[in-house]
């Protein structure tokens, strides 16, 4: 039997009061318990991630060359080169990062599916520009990252993180909302403002449909990225100030699950909808096919 088992965000919130613990040394523990494994392995195995968030990050930013699509690429380096000019330091950090880890994604540099490849920007880059300005270190992200894992998995079992299931909703939703909680909490937000930051950043995000252009994940998935990790970096500054979701964080999900099973088909991944069927999204897919050819 386990004693860090948990199904909802209610149930992870509950174990965290009943130990008087975050929501991210619950997780942590979680981790420990189904792995069997110790704490060290398992901060370990994240650490690991966070390297490479490091590295794609800084592949994108110096790799300029477009995609084999021509699609995209060197977005991140206009950004950056740019500097900021009506975002914030952090919000503009975070789009950059956020667009550049697309970018290395879409060139077929390694990523961390986060939780899907279409969405890898997100977590990342709110992350690592958060943990930038806050004046943290890669240590301080372990556990935040634990928390966006866990109320990540939340997702996957109640609802789904695959935009061929639920739309982008499900994978940019789910990454925004992984990001806001984990935003918040390395700013040192309750366990409360944590799950509200969640909250705040999905509901925000319920229906977005999935359309990539020509079915590739580049177009409109690597400025997606960008612009919702700065939504994410929103949700947690909401959270922060005392803001609530009117909407419980389980609710949340139970509605994104919801829209995903009413949405359209051609909404959900297949490229038959959406910014894949305007004029230019088909021009670019005949154009692409025939290059194959």
């Amino acid at each position: 039997m386990y004693h860090y088992e948990y199904k909802t965000l209610h149930d992870l919130a509950t174990l965290a009061d009943r130990y008087g613990i975050s929501l991210s040394e619950a997780a942590l523990r979680h981790e420990m318990e189904t792995a069997e494994t110790d704490e060290k392995t398992v901060r370990a195995t994240m650490a690991e991630r966070l390297a490479v968030f490091h590295e794609s990050i800084q592949f994108g930013l110096k790799n300029s060359e477009k995609s084999v699509s021509g699609l995209v690429g060197g977005d991140a380096a206009k950004l950056s080169d740019k500097g900021p000019l009506l975002l914030g330091s952090l919000a503009h950090k975070a789009a950059t990062y956020a667009i550049a880890v697309n970018e290395a994604n879409a060139k077929m540099f390694k990523i961390v599916a986060c939780p899907t490849a279409g969405s890898c920007g997100i977590l990342p880059a709110a992350v690592l520009a958060a943990a930038e300005v806050l004046g943290k270190c890669d240590a301080d992200c372990i556990g935040p990252l634990y928390t966006a894992a866990a109320v990540g998995s939340v997702v996957a079992r109640n609802a789904s993180v695959a935009g061929a299931v639920g739309g982008c909703q499900a994978e940019c939703g789910s990454a925004a909302a992984m990001a806001a909680a984990a935003v918040t909490e390395l700013a040192g937000g309750t366990n409360d403002e944590v799950l509200q930051a969640f909250a705040l950043a999905m509901k925000n995000i319920l229906g977005l449909a999935c359309d990539p252009v020509a079915g590739l994940v580049e177009v409109p998935c690597v400025k997606r990225n960008g612009i919702f990790s700065v939504i994410a970096i929103t949700a947690a500054e909401m959270a922060l100030a005392g803001v609530k979701s009117v909407i419980p964080p389980d609710e949340v999900i139970e509605a994104l699950d919801e829209i995903g099973r009413i949405m359209p088909v051609s909404l959900k991944e297949t490229a038959e909808g959406g910014l894949a069927k305007t004029k230019t999204g088909m021009e670019i897919t005949r154009r692409l096919a025939a290059e194959a050819h």
